[in-house]
């Protein structure tokens, strides 16, 4: 794991990533010590209705510019969930994350993950928090003049959010 920027003040910046098939958000945040930047956000879309790989294609080319424009240190990714209602979005899930690592991987970028409960504990202090507590506090922790959305980037940001937390305080 990389070191904690609180003690260092070396500057990290993460790559923080909500997987998913259609649509997966993405957050840059950098952190030097205390002092947080929000570099950039996004999603990367992918064409419904196409076969499974060529939108696999999409999500791994759009990641990959990602990386190449952001060079970050670390990539947090969200875990995949062990009980799904519908278990065909945990594979569609499962798919997204195999290439995200993949294209980690050949940047030479570490991977963390957290599970969604994790994240949302670490951002509210509730590990049941709602989708719109989740914005509201990722909108007050970030000074943002709006809720991010969608709900995708606003889940990259608590990604990011959570990995620099448990730098700077271990947990």
């Amino acid at each position: 794991m990389a070191s904690s920027p609180e003690k260092s003040k070396t500057p990290i910046t993460v790559l923080g990533i909500d997987p998913g098939l259609g649509t997966t958000g993405y957050s840059i945040l950098r952190a030097e010590g205390r002092r947080l930047s929000l570099c950039e956000a996004g999603v990367i879309r992918t064409e419904g209705g196409r076969a499974l790989e060529e939108r696999l294609l999409t999500l791994y080319r759009g990641l990959k510019r990602v990386i190449r424009k952001v060079r970050p240190d670390v990539m947090v990714v969200e875990e995949l969930h062990s009980h799904y209602l519908h278990p065909l979005t945990a594979i569609k899930m499962a798919h997204a994350r195999g290439v995200i690592y993949c294209a980690a991987a050949e940047h030479g970028v570490a991977v963390e993950s957290y599970a969604p409960t994790h994240v949302k504990k670490a951002i509210t202090g509730n590990g049941h928090a709602s989708k719109e507590q989740m914005q509201r506090m990722v909108q007050s922790l970030l000074g943002l003049p709006s809720v991010p959305e969608p709900a995708d980037v606003a889940d990259a940001l608590a990604l990011s959010l959570c990995h620099i937390n448990v730098l700077q305080h271990g947990g």
